[in-house]
């Protein structure tokens, strides 16, 4: 025994039990249960939850007990002496149940309802008897049916869909737990077998997708199953046709390199007619499906039109104007509204990826613009203190300005001889200076 990461069934049991191979506590666990309840109900209680996490970890729903008194926990050839006490139990406290409790359900309504009673009333005497042929484990059955119903769900949005029993037993896992799994959710009322008798025996399930028990199986229902069949054995079809089609026409390419022109036209007039067989199949699909999907659209509208006459007797019993709905009505748009720009920003913002070095790249652009816009503002700040600097001898400074310019024209007007002009701009130039100190 294997599961699904590799492990084998001793190494579950160490990894779980982790003094599985303690010789003292092996030998008080292996003991069979003697004296009262209260004595053994803790070894009780260990061997029932092991068993029910190996049963889960690899994903067996029905178990042989025998394999599990001779073979689940056998050490080196000693198995415990209690296995065969603790299942008896199980079943008495409903923790496993046989395949004979659960019933056939291709029988009736009442038929089911007696067999429940009479299995009330008749209970095995011995633990031979419960032991004697497989037992399922009502936890994982459990478990199982809603991961049936759940995957059912995920393909219809109505409440209650209809499969054929083929397809129910691939969704199962296999022919037993395909049988146990209807049993079970026909005996929740979940789930109704159904049939119709065409050239074939067609076999169907209605499934209720809902906490509702599932409906009456009416005319419709079995229309529809037998629609629904058609889309199978159609598509089961094309499928073969294609297979076909591959085939003849490896062949007729092998043909072509080998020379034989008469045999190649042969497969080629095969594959004329495999696509013409194809087309009409894929055509008569495409109208069933039209069909199945017209049939869906009217139940989802005669839904609709149920919900506004149960919501118009509401409104009439609780004597609501119609005000008071259309305010109701503006709340909840603007209420969806609201919610679909919330989810639009968080998907703008869950898409929005970016890479390291793009960020990187970014901030130093930010860096730059920073220290730009910093060195601007320390230059402004640079100005403004040599222009209180400047104010404050602004008075002198301008006569001083004005006695050099008189002293510039001045020295244009001499002529060609630099000496006395140069010996004169010195003078104005130091009066400057000492004006301006």
């Amino acid at each position: 025994m294997d599961g699904g990461g590799g492990d084998s069934l001793a190494q579950f049991i160490r990894r779980e039990v982790p003094d599985w191979d303690d010789e003292v506590v092996a030998a008080a666990r292996f003991k069979a249960f003697s004296g009262q309840r209260s004595d053994w109900e803790p070894r009780y209680r260990f061997w029932r939850d092991l068993i029910l996490r190996i049963a889960r970890r690899f994903g067996l729903l029905i178990v042989d007990p025998s394999q599990v008194m001779k073979e689940w926990f056998n050490r080196g050839g000693l198995t415990p002496l209690c296995i065969d006490h603790v299942l008896s139990l199980m079943y008495d406290e409903g923790d496993i149940l046989r395949k004979a409790d659960l019933g056939d359900p291709s029988s009736g309504r009442l038929s089911q309802i007696l067999r429940k009673v009479r299995l009330l009333v008749v209970r095995p005497l011995s633990s031979e008897a419960v032991l004697e042929d497989s037992v399922i484990l009502a936890a994982l059955l459990k478990e199982k049916a809603c991961e049936v119903v759940n995957l059912l769900s995920e393909s219809s949005w109505t409440s209650s869909c209809i499969v054929t029993r083929r397809r129910f037993g691939e969704i199962c896992g296999g022919p037993d737990e395909e049988s146990i799994i209807l049993s079970y959710l026909s005996g929740c009322r979940k789930a109704q077998y159904l049939s119709i008798h065409k050239k074939e025996h067609i076999e169907g399930v209605k499934v209720s997708l809902t906490a509702a028990a599932v409906s009456t199986i009416t005319s419709l229902d079995h229309d529809v199953l037998h629609l629904i069949w058609t889309t199978e054995k159609l598509q089961q079809q094309l499928d073969l046709i294609d297979r076909r089609y591959e085939k003849t026409r490896s062949l007729a390419a092998a043909s072509l390199k080998a020379g034989n022109k008469k045999v190649a036209l042969r497969y080629a007039r095969e594959l004329k007619l495999a696509s013409e067989s194809r087309e009409k199949c894929a055509t008569l699909l495409n109208r069933v499906e039209e069909v199945l999907q017209i049939i869906s659209d009217a139940e989802s509208t005669k839904k609709v039109s149920e919900a506004i006459q149960i919501g118009a007797r509401a409104i009439k019993e609780n004597k609501i104007s119609v005000g008071e709905v259309e305010l109701c009505l503006e709340e909840i748009d603007e209420s969806i509204d609201f919610q679909k720009q919330v989810e639009r920003a968080l998907e703008s913002t869950s898409s929005g990826r970016f890479e390291d070095e793009d960020v990187t790249d970014e901030f130093r652009k930010l860096e730059l613009e920073v220290g730009k816009e910093h060195s601007q503002i320390g230059d402004q700040i640079d100005n403004a203190a040599k222009e209180a600097e400047e104010s404050e001898s602004a008075a002198s400074l301008s006569d001083a300005f004005s006695n050099l310019k008189l002293a510039v024209g001045a020295s244009e007007e001499l002529g060609h001889d630099g000496a006395p002009r140069a010996s004169e701009e010195e003078h104005k130039y130091s009066k400057f200076e000492a004006e301006a100190a």
